[in-house]
């Protein structure tokens, strides 16, 4: 499947007709309430829908179609829609950030399971986990996308990471165990190196100092000195480590594993595990951080639900029942994903 022939979109994609009826479909079906709350948006990856959460009351007002295994979503530039990228379908659905009313959708972004903006905005890219390819785009604002170059990327390219200057972008390649470093204004690998089984989640700590890999194969991160193209130590924590999110201290990072059933707090400076979240259920994934950083929302892939952490207490307060594989989640009045000061 990885290695089949695929189309080839060329020049400036464009709206299709039936993609935005298909988004007007949706819209009908969502209710008022949901239409005038802030909403968490869960996608549910193995039901083609995203769930809508209104965050005051904690529960389910919504379900809206997607397109097929919607893995991952990241907002626009200028926080006026949230992309929602349909590996399978090869398309990207445009909702609002706010309440996850359905806006627009692009064709022809083949296989974008994980994507992601250069932090100038100038690129976008995609990976492609199933067809071993890196999409690169220019960024025109607005929604406007254009090929740079069809990167190539063996095998099953999954997560990215920035470097702060837009200059490189590191992901993993989950099947041959390495991490791959891309240079964006040329748009070529510039090197890959082996870091352990099946790496997924991608951080950069403060000053992109070092790269840290969640090894969802294995029950570690590695912190990696990529400037020397060297895994510097390994960093314990629960089996089936997978996804990063700040917590936007300066200093602390979590990381989800997936089989152990635990969030690990990793501290950036001394690259220490200096905390665990335990007592949660089957699957955690990924995670959003509310704006007063009290509670973390989580996706609990195997248990088709999401979870609420109290930050203070470090335990899971509530759980809410979504769609099948529940996997990206946001809403829009979150902690920034940064801090001030890069960590």
């Amino acid at each position: 499947m990885r290695n089949q022939t695929f189309r080839r979109a060329a020049g400036r994609l464009v709206v299709k007709a039936a993609s935005a009826a298909l988004a007007c479909a949706a819209l009908a079906g969502i209710p008022a309430t949901a239409a005038h709350a802030n909403n968490i948006i869960v996608l549910n990856s193995g039901e083609a829908t995203l769930s809508l959460i209104d965050d005051k009351t904690h529960e389910v007002v919504g379900t809206v179609p997607t397109g097929k295994e919607p893995h991952h979503l990241f907002p626009t530039p200028d926080n006026s829609s949230l992309i929602v990228a349909n590996s399978v379908s090869n398309n990207l659905l445009f909702v609002d950030p706010k309440t996850g009313k359905p806006q627009r959708w692009i064709e022809n972004i083949e296989d974008p399971y994980q994507l992601g903006f250069s932090p100038d905005n100038k690129w976008f890219v995609t990976t492609g986990l199933r067809l071993d390819r890196l999409d690169i785009y220019h960024y025109g604002g607005a929604g406007n996308f254009t090929i740079a170059k069809r990167l190539p990327l063996s095998a099953m390219p999954s997560h990215l990471a920035f470097t702060k200057d837009s200059n490189t972008v590191f992901v993993s390649l989950q099947v041959s165990g390495e991490v791959a470093a891309v240079d964006l204004p040329t748009q070529r690998v510039l090197w890959k190196m082996k870091v352990g089984a099946a790496p997924a989640g991608l951080w950069l700590t403060p000053g992109d100092k070092y790269l840290l890999v969640g090894m969802t194969g294995a029950d570690y991160v590695a912190v990696v000195d990529w400037r020397n193209q060297k895994v510097i130590k390994t960093i314990q924590v629960g089996k089936a480590a997978h996804n990063f999110r700040s917590l936007v201290d300066g200093r602390h990072v979590l990381v989800s594993s997936r089989v152990s059933n635990v969030i690990s707090i990793i501290d950036e400076e001394s690259l220490e595990k200096v905390g665990e979240i335990n007592g949660l259920l089957p699957g955690p994934d990924d995670m959003e951080l509310t704006a007063d950083k009290r509670y973390l929302w989580v996706t609990f892939r195997f248990a088709k639900r999401i979870g609420l952490i109290d930050m203070q207490t470090k335990k899971l307060v509530k759980t809410i029942p979504v769609g099948r594989s529940p996997h990206g989640i946001y809403f829009y009045d979150r902690a920034p994903v940064m801090s001030p000061n890069g960590a």
